[in-house]
């Protein structure tokens, strides 16, 4: 880690994106308390993390991809042994664990084994964990990963509920549409460094173009594409990756019909071309020369 700088904003959803092997988890745990940082210094939830860990740990909540929860307990038992572990009362971790089963609708199958859930079943009660003690503060890590399109809205709703409630959000994710849905700011990480934060709306109005997306059968082909286009003066700029090219311009509309007129010339077939208004993929694809949607697991 060489240069990352956040400042998260209290009662704000922050967006970390960045590619896997870019420096997120490693981020991520040193925040959490669970890797010491050997150099730097950071104040999470109003406490040193270097001097007061274990004040950190009280004040933050942390949800991570792999959970944490017992598969041979219900999630009764779960959420009233994570809220003993928290120091609060075994009457008041009664009630708050049948608080939280209600809020995030898991009656029907709250005293079945956890290792009996589906996956959605599973990151609600991951949820419930992870905001047991009402931290001012919670770390979601990658938490739609893998869930259905039904699962994913209700997870936003209820990442939109936490903040209207004023807990602060640390929200790491390789969902596009789902950092430019929820998070008030985001930033991009990239070989352990941040190479740029803000709104998503700053960020994309910065970027300021369109972007032609070529789909090439085979490389010999997207190697003859881009020696052409990069004699264009009407592209801002060009980046390869896997089998497409992205051509960066003013006017994709307009551009289209030029770019596909070049490539008929010179006898270049394509698989697909298509046209992209200004994203999230977009920004980190022209700060970082890659596409974050490429780089899925």
């Amino acid at each position: 880690m060489k240069g990352v700088d956040l400042e998260v904003k209290q009662g704000e959803i922050f967006g970390f994106l960045g590619p896997n092997g870019a420096g997120k988890s490693t981020t991520l745990n040193m925040l959490t308390t669970l890797l010491a940082p050997t150099d730097g210094k950071a104040v999470v939830a109003g406490f040193d993390l270097l001097t007061q860990p274990e004040k950190v740990r009280e004040q933050i909540g942390y949800v991570s991809q792999a959970g944490g929860a017992d598969g041979f307990s219900s999630a009764f038992e779960n959420l009233v042994l994570q809220a003993r572990l928290y120091g609060i009362s075994a009457t008041d971790a009664v009630s708050k664990a049948n608080e939280l089963i209600g809020r995030f609708q898991m009656k029907e199958f709250a005293l079945r084994e956890a290792n009996t859930y589906s996956g959605g079943q599973k990151r609600r009660l991951e949820l419930a964990l992870g905001i047991v003690h009402r931290p001012s503060l919670v770390f979601l890590d990658e938490p739609t990963t893998g869930l259905d399109p039904q699962s994913r809205a209700y997870f936003w709703e209820e990442i939109l509920r936490l903040k209207k409630e004023g807990m602060t959000v640390f929200l790491t994710t390789h969902y596009l549409e789902e950092a430019d849905h929820l998070c008030d700011r985001v930033a991009i990480i990239d070989h352990g460094t941040i190479v740029v934060q803000g709104t998503p709306q700053e960020l994309k109005r910065e970027i300021g173009s369109e972007s032609i997306i070529v789909d090439f059968a085979m490389d010999k082909e997207l190697e003859q594409a881009k020696l052409l286009f990069e004699s264009m003066q009407n592209i801002k700029k060009i980046f390869a990756q896997e089998n497409k090219l992205y051509l960066f311009v003013q006017d994709g509309g307009g551009m289209i019909a030029e770019v596909l007129r070049v490539l008929d010339k010179e006898k270049i077939p394509v698989s697909t071309i298509g046209l992209s208004r200004p994203s999230l993929d977009d920004v980190f694809l022209q700060k970082t020369g890659r596409s974050l949607r490429e780089d899925k697991n």
